[in-house]
């Protein structure tokens, strides 16, 4: 049986010479060639002048840096006198407020409580009494080793004579009862530590995970944080055109951001057409949505107080700015996902019809379509959680609370972002089917079909003298000897092979079993009609 089947091998292989086929495979025709080059071209006609077109945006719409005329003052600025310290908590201890029991005792009520925190100053020194807020002590607390940021007034406080500028725990409660005012004030907690930490263990699991593409990833999140500051903030309080602004900004993140971490190829370009067209239909519907649904945005404290900054800044320009730019993370997740679906897709299955691969790429579509509206609406409602818990107690009608002020602008937000987000997916699909059929169709050009290999291989051997049934015998022993005793997906495919009427029932046997046999890992796009030959071949 070993010299039968070397001398079959030895066969198959003259007769592979001879008919000029290779288990590599020639390289893809020029047509195909021509075929990955138009792709190309059309790739770049588009995307190069949107590149160039957004650069001259950018540059015309530059911020000049000019903050003239905005009055509005830091409340972190402290006056002459005051420091802003810093310093860990000792003990934490209530009692009553300065003052309080002489009006308490005239009026006939129990006098108030105050909370106070024994904290040592990171900058040396004795102990000092910290007052603190109310709501703080109400919501969170302040416990022993918490560090903490307060306001230092003992400068400009009426100090006894001979105390220092800091003075001792006791001088500072001195001064305090002799001014009737706290020498230090509790501003914030120190959070440097934690989010330090945060920080290093979410970028020490991106990179673990995702590696090199992790690492670029997170490069170009801090790059596009520095396009946000240093161009569509700036812009925005100089009075720049919203709607620009936004779309320049979010094309300029897209295209370094999906560039850098994904590479510069069809795939990544292909996501990013579709993250473009995502962007403008989210556009257009922010534009319409702003004015059609009043966004104002004159209910929050935060908009109260750049409105009395002055200048050229709208709170509905930031509004609509903020609608397209809030959903770059979700547009820019789907599109890549979906352009990745298409490409894995067409690996598997080359000769896919590109009707059939585009109805399979959407089916995953819409599976992620209906996760990421989740994503949407669940991150905009943690984000506002304590205003609907506020809307909730009003007791009003749930249309009115939810158009009302307070929540119509995360509504609007949601819907917007979750339009452009779906109409996103069919498009990216469509393009990246249009383009993997362009830049990867006749990749097999060439190459032999498998009916054609395996008729050469029989005509072959039948003029070297052997009958049909001595052939199968032989194929038999191959695949036998290739698979093992294990190996039923190979004897499948010998047995196909061997009973199949004419060269072209035996490649459509052998490709039939082969695709639900391949266990060894072997991709259907290796090459038609290679599968028999190759696990013949690694089993000797």
């Amino acid at each position: 049986m070993g010299a039968g089947h070397g001398t079959g091998h030895g066969s198959a292989g003259h007769g592979h010479a001879g008919h000029g086929h290779s288990h590599g495979g020639p390289p893809a025709g020029p047509a195909a060639a021509a075929a990955r080059r138009r792709a190309t071209w059309i790739l770049a006609a588009v995307l190069v002048p949107l590149g160039l077109l957004t650069l001259v945006g950018m540059v015309s719409l530059w911020p000049s840096g000019d903050r003239s005329g905005l009055q509005l003052s830091n409340p972190y600025s402290v006056a002459q006198g005051v420091t802003m310290d810093t310093g860990t908590v000792r003990t934490v201890t209530s009692e009553a407020c300065p003052g309080a029991s002489s009006s308490a005792a005239s009026s006939g009520t129990s006098a108030s409580t105050c909370s106070f925190a024994s904290t040592q100053p990171d900058a040396g020194g004795a102990e000092v009494r910290v007052a603190l807020n109310p709501d703080i002590v109400k919501s969170h607390g302040v416990k022993p080793g918490d560090r903490i940021r307060y306001l230092n007034l003992s400068r400009i406080q009426h100090q006894p004579q001979g105390s220092s500028a800091q003075g001792s725990s006791a001088q500072g409660g001195a001064a305090q009862q002799a001014s009737g005012a706290p020498a230090y004030v509790f501003t914030d907690f120190v959070r440097t530590v934690p989010i330090l930490l945060l920080a290093a263990l979410y970028a020490v699991v991106v990179v673990a995970v995702a590696r090199w593409r992790g690492l670029r990833a997170l490069l170009g999140l801090g790059g596009a944080y520095a396009v946000l500051v240093a161009f569509v903030l700036p812009g925005l309080v100089e009075g720049k055109p919203p709607l620009l602004l936004a779309l320049v900004g979010s094309t300029v993140i897209m295209m370094g951001v999906l560039y850098f971490a994904h590479g510069l190829s069809a795939r990544t370009s292909t996501a990013l057409l579709g993250t473009i067209f995502g962007l403008g239909v989210t556009a257009l519907l922010a534009a319409w949505s702003t004015d059609a649904a009043y966004l104002t945005g004159v209910g929050s404290h935060d908009a109260a107080s750049l409105v009395n900054v002055g200048g050229n800044i709208s709170i509905s320009g930031i509004i609509l700015c903020g609608l397209i730019i809030s959903g770059l993370g979700a547009l820019n997740d789907v599109t890549i996902t979906q352009s990745s679906a298409v490409w894995e897709l067409y690996e598997l299955a080359p000769h896919t019809p590109a009707r059939k691969l585009f109805t399979s790429a959407l089916r995953i579509g819409r599976d992620h379509i209906a996760s990421t509206v989740y994503t949407i609406a669940f991150a905009y409602a943690g984000a506002a959680l304590p205003l609907l818990i506020i809307v909730s107690l009003y007791d009003r009608p749930f249309l009115e609370a939810i158009t009302s002020s307070e929540l119509a602008e995360e509504v609007v937000r949601t819907l917007v972002g979750s339009v452009g987000l779906v109409l996103a997916i069919p498009m990216t699909t469509a393009v990246a089917v249009a383009v993997v059929k362009a830049t990867g169709a006749s990749r097999f050009e060439g190459r032999p079909s498998e009916a054609a290999l395996l008729a050469g291989e029989e005509t072959d051997r039948l003029a070297a003298g052997r009958s049909p049934r001595t052939t199968a015998g032989t194929r038999r022993g191959e695949a036998g000897s290739a698979s093992g005793p294990d190996d039923g997906g190979a004897h499948a495919v010998a047995t196909g092979i061997a009973t199949a009427t004419g060269a072209s029932g035996v490649g459509a046997g052998a490709r039939a079993d082969a695709d639900g046999a391949d266990d060894d890992g072997v991709a259907q796009d290796d090459g038609a009609g290679e599968y028999p030959t190759r696990r013949s071949r690694r089993g000797r």
